[in-house]
């Protein structure tokens, strides 16, 4: 397949730059994978979608506030994207300025940070900061910027700090929020686990590289970034117990996804903790997931690939054009989909 087979027109407008007032207030554009219908609903009415004994698998990953700005020594401004903490003072970054710093190069940041420019990994620089009084993570919790994706084409707010991060994030690490789960409030949460809804937890700490096109025009020539997973041996047993007792994996988000597949890629779930690359487009054979909850993804993008590989490529397209047609608002901040896997395979697409 061809990257363009993934392309649909998106008015700005329908871009979602900030959150709604409540969380669970968005839509929700359900389709199934096996006949392709569509139905438009409200988030707060995802109960009425599960069974007890469903198992949610959620990304406990927490956003930190990755972006910094600052200058060289020599004076030249500089912009700093955090992609991974990698020691109590080291890091991997993404670094903007006129001419890419050398290593060695002296950088002079919010808050009276200060770093150097030790090193580079392709379009990665490695950075060690010099003067912290603690753990990189903390100083950045307190000195940094919330780093919002480039298509919201605004300054972070002090309300990006609460409505950028999900209710139940725990695991520092994460320079993108996993956005399916930001529709979540504790009310929705509890009701969940009162009809009888599992609830169990992977991490994947989502990098910037989640927003970087596709440079390729046969999708197949595309190499995936590696992003860290955790997946637990108590994550992999809520899945087997829900499998042994006929009940639906349900993963929330593309990052969970991720996890989960990542770790079935023997045929059976197991704990898996390092980097994953996998690449989900169609033709990819779930093993695992069997409904997803997601946001509505970026043209060409390799998280639309994946919903496409879920429901069948033709079904996909047909429901963004659908969304767009209906004014569903899009990404981060944006409305819903829950999907059901298509079972047989999308003969189209392969």
């Amino acid at each position: 397949m061809q990257v363009k087979d993934f392309h649909f027109e998106l008015p700005e407008e329908l871009i979602a730059r900030y959150p709604l007032e409540q969380r669970s207030a968005s839509r929700l554009l359900c389709v199934d994978g096996n006949t392709g219908e569509r139905a438009h609903r409200q988030f707060s009415d995802l109960p009425s979608l599960l069974q007890p004994g469903d198992l949610l698998v959620f990304n406990d990953t927490r956003v930190i506030p990755a972006r910094l700005f600052g200058q060289k020594a020599s004076g030249g401004k500089i912009e700093m994207l955090i992609e991974r903490v990698t020691s109590e003072s080291e890091a991997l970054a993404h670094i903007r300025s006129s001419r890419a710093p050398k290593p060695g190069t002296c950088l002079q940041l919010e808050g009276g940070l200060e770093a150097e420019v030790t090193g580079r990994q392709q379009n990665l620089f490695e950075v060690r900061f010099t003067n912290l009084d603690g753990h990189l993570v903390s100083a950045l919790e307190q000195h940094g910027h919330m780093p919002l994706p480039p298509y919201m084409n605004r300054e972070d707010q002090l309300s990006d700090r609460e409505r950028y991060q999900t209710v139940y994030n725990r695991k520092p690490g994460a320079v993108a929020a996993p956005t399916a789960g930001l529709h979540f409030d504790e009310p929705l949460l509890q009701q969940l686990r009162d009809m009888g809804v599992e609830q169990a937890f992977v991490t994947l700490h989502v990098g910037a590289g989640t927003f970087q096109p596709v440079k390729v025009d046969n999708i197949t020539d595309h190499h995936m970034h590696a992003e860290y997973i955790e997946v637990s041996e108590e994550t992999c047993a809520a899945v087997k117990a829900a499998q042994a007792r006929g009940s639906r994996v349900i993963a929330v988000g593309t990052t969970s996804v991720r996890c989960l597949e990542t770790a079935s890629q023997s045929g059976e779930i197991a704990p898996f903790y390092g980097d994953t690359d996998i690449f989900i487009y169609p033709g990819y054979r779930y093993r695992t997931v069997e409904a997803l909850v997601t946001n509505f993804h970026l043209p060409e993008s390799t998280l639309l690939m994946l919903v496409s590989a879920f429901t069948g490529h033709k079904a996909m397209m047909q429901a963004y054009a659908d969304a767009v047609a209906e004014r569903y608002r899009f990404f981060s901040y944006g409305d819903a989909m829950f999907l059901t896997r298509r079972e047989a395979a999308d003969e189209e697409s392969l």
